[in-house]
């Protein structure tokens, strides 16, 4: 075009720019299309297995502990529904109405049990080092999705808010996973752990039945959720102190558990392994789930973008102009339950019952409930 050329000459030409910057519009909306849908498949693939995870459905997976034994009672026995209505501690129908299935009230002492678990629990997660958090419960989709949850679907568990690209968040490991995200932390400053209340939100799509009535499987609860970013040479460590912390706090409260080695079909997307820990519950005459560990390795930081600088230089020659500096490596992230308070509050009321009604609370509970000792029938 700059050198001397026919008007017949140049006007094809033109004709032919006209042309290529249209087809590359359009090539280009079709990368960005691909691309997505590259993306969307990726993130199909979950992440690596521990060797020694138990491979097969959730049958099995392996005690690796047990701790207690179930208590003994010499009355009949009631389940947390039942003593919830004689104590006056839950309103399910109420909020059937207002807010539809599986959303309750606390009432009374539940309150006060809701917070004492909070606050005890907050309390000795931080004697061991742990930052506490509270954090936003509604979130981008991308953060969900990065974080190896599926916030569409037919069977996702994730609340979407229509006309947004934002959801509630189902645990807290969510938006503490992204305090940190497309950042390149000092070495120094790891490992970094969070213990995060918040309220969490679920569909429970699919779920139904008699184990699940009441406060065992809800939309709304509140949760402390402990989170860790480590060198990827230390997460192993960091998930048998995880599993260590959940155990000192159950048997504390005196409670009867196991814990499990999940096996490979029990895993979501982004664990490289995952401990569960299931409590006795009288009332429902089985152990229910009450927390679990999972190590995720990169899986989550990959997509998060998280990562750390080894304080030690790169041995490689630096470029010209560049500070020897050793390059980025991605953290690992772990997460733990340390308390999900509905169903702990369905293991004290069934465990600690008594044969006049009345429910002991646990003594590591009662400093953070006002000294309260027992939660007794109200007189009429």
């Amino acid at each position: 075009m700059k050198g001397k050329l026919e008007p017949s000459e140049r006007q094809r030409l033109i004709e032919e720019g006209k042309n290529l910057k249209e087809g590359l519009v359009a090539l280009e909306e079709d990368l960005l299309k691909l691309t997505d849908e590259l993306q969307q498949e990726a993130q199909c693939i979950p992440n690596m297995t521990h060797p020694d995870v138990p491979i097969g459905g959730e049958d099995c997976s392996v005690t690796r502990k047990k701790v207690g034994s179930p208590p003994q009672f010499s009355f009949q026995i009631k389940d947390h529904l039942q003593l919830g209505k004689e104590l006056d501690l839950f309103e399910f129908d109420a909020a059937a109405e207002v807010s539809g299935s599986k959303f309750y009230y606390l009432k009374n002492e539940a309150v006060m049990l809701e917070m004492g678990l909070i606050n005890w629990t907050l309390s000795e997660v931080m004697k061991k080092g742990f930052i506490p958090l509270t954090t936003p419960e509604i979130v981008r989709s991308s953060v969900v999705e990065k974080c190896g949850f599926q916030p569409r679907g037919a069977n996702t568990q994730v609340y979407s808010i229509v006309g947004s690209d934002q959801c509630l968040i189902g645990t807290a490991e969510i938006p503490v996973g992204g305090i940190h995200m497309d950042s390149i932390l000092a070495e120094s400053l790891l490992p970094l752990k969070y213990a995060a209340f918040s309220h969490c939100f679920r569909t429970e799509a699919g779920a139904a039945g008699a184990a699940t009535r009441g406060l065992y499987r809800v939309h709304q609860f509140s949760k402390v959720e402990m989170f860790v970013l480590c060198r990827p040479e230390e997460s192993d460590l960091y998930h048998e102190e995880l599993i260590k912390i959940e155990e000192d706090l159950f048997s504390s409260l005196g409670l009867h558990f196991k814990t499990l080695d999940m096996a490979s079909g029990d895993l979501g997307a982004p664990a490289y392994r995952k401990f569960d820990v299931e409590a006795w519950m009288p009332g429902l005459e089985r152990f229910g789930e009450i927390s679990s560990a999972s190590n995720c390795t990169d899986y989550q930081s990959r997509r998060l973008g998280i990562r750390y600088r080894p304080s030690e230089p790169s041995s490689a020659s630096p470029k010209k102009g560049k500070a020897n500096l050793a390059p980025p490596r991605f953290v690992h992230t772990l997460n733990a339950t340390a308390c999900a308070v509905p169903r702990m509050i369905v293991c004290l009321l069934e465990n600690y019952q008594q044969e006049d009604g009345s429910v002991t609370i646990p003594e590591p509970l009662r400093p953070f409930m006002g000294g309260l000792e027992i939660i007794a029938p109200k007189s009429r």
